[in-house]
């Protein structure tokens, strides 16, 4: 009889990827739906829970809180093991790297510490819990992240825009991958410790580098463009959401990789994805060169 995974957030980035690869590994999966379940009686009988609730930007400080506290509360009381995607928020600016399991969470700033006190609230519980940790996403959907929402947002017209330094390099995790590896630490989580915080390293590109990687699929070749946060600044005071991404710009600007070490140790025969198969499956099919294809056959959006 298979084991049961219970998704929180199964619509959302994380969530939808881990139900995927939960439901390819043979696991019963459960989608948590709001205005209907309650999470004490959905995660009865679930041996893993996946923590993919993610508010809004601006609700975090009112949310996540309370959110996450009811997690704590059903993986206690249930005995499954809960499975959060961890952010490279944790650790701030000015924290030198590779960022790994034994890198102090320094961050000083609101969202910032939102993220710190969060994951402590989970390392304080008795629940068994799996930080699973990345950079931004690499999706095979358009679901308004960094990558598909801005760098590749002009793609159809020869422009990849990039919001900070393009010569350093940034942390970026491919979703069905860090997914995967949801999976493979589930299924080793009898020999895990109580806490584990396991960064995955995916891929540690500079932009220069990734436009590069995606010049190699586009009919037309992009060139390069920055991002102006001149119309952000204006809007912040007006616009909550603009105020969070001026505060995390800090990450365009920062060089930062993740140390994947562990992840390595603890799944050696995990196999990442290359990046030249990765990338068309995150773009659409309209910007690709004749003869490359998205292998899935669906293109995650149209590009402007």
């Amino acid at each position: 009889m298979p084991e049961t995974v219970l998704i929180l957030g199964a619509s959302g980035r994380f969530g939808r990827a881990a139900a995927t690869a939960f439901e390819q590994a043979g696991w019963h999966v459960v989608r948590f739906r709001r205005g209907r379940d309650t999470l004490a009686q959905a995660s009865q009988g679930a041996s893993v829970i996946v923590s993919g609730w993610n508010p809004a930007y601006p609700d975090w400080d009112q949310q996540v809180p309370a959110l996450h506290a009811e997690v704590i509360a059903a993986a206690e009381a249930s005995g499954a093991t809960v499975i959060l995607p961890g952010n490279v928020y944790v650790f701030g600016g000015d924290t030198p790297g590779p960022w790994s399991q034994n890198t102090p969470h320094a961050a000083r700033n609101p969202l910032g510490r939102i993220r710190v006190e969060l994951e402590a609230a989970y390392r304080a519980c008795s629940a068994q819990v799996i930080t699973l940790r990345a950079g931004d996403f690499l999706d095979t959907e358009a679901s308004g992240n960094w990558f598909d929402a801005m760098l590749t947002a002009k793609l159809g017209k020869g422009k990849f825009i990039y919001p900070g330094r393009a010569d350093i390099p940034h942390a970026w995790a491919y979703l069905p991958d860090l997914a995967r590896a949801a999976v493979g630490l589930a299924n080793l989580r009898a020999e895990l410790p109580r806490y584990l915080d396991v960064p995955f390293a995916g891929y540690t590109l500079s932009g220069e580098e990734l436009l590069a990687a995606l010049n190699a699929h586009l009919s037309t070749p992009a060139r390069l463009g920055q991002t102006s946060w001149l119309p952000l600044r204006l809007a912040a005071p007006f616009w909550p959401m603009g105020r969070c991404l001026l505060e995390m710009r800090y990450l365009w600007d920062r060089p930062h990789r993740l140390d994947g070490r562990l992840l390595q140790q603890l799944l050696p025969d995990f196999e990442p994805t290359p990046l030249q198969q990765a990338l068309p499956r995150c773009l659409p099919s309209a910007v690709l060169k004749q003869g490359v294809s998205r292998p899935d056959g669906n293109a995650p959006g149209q590009l402007a």
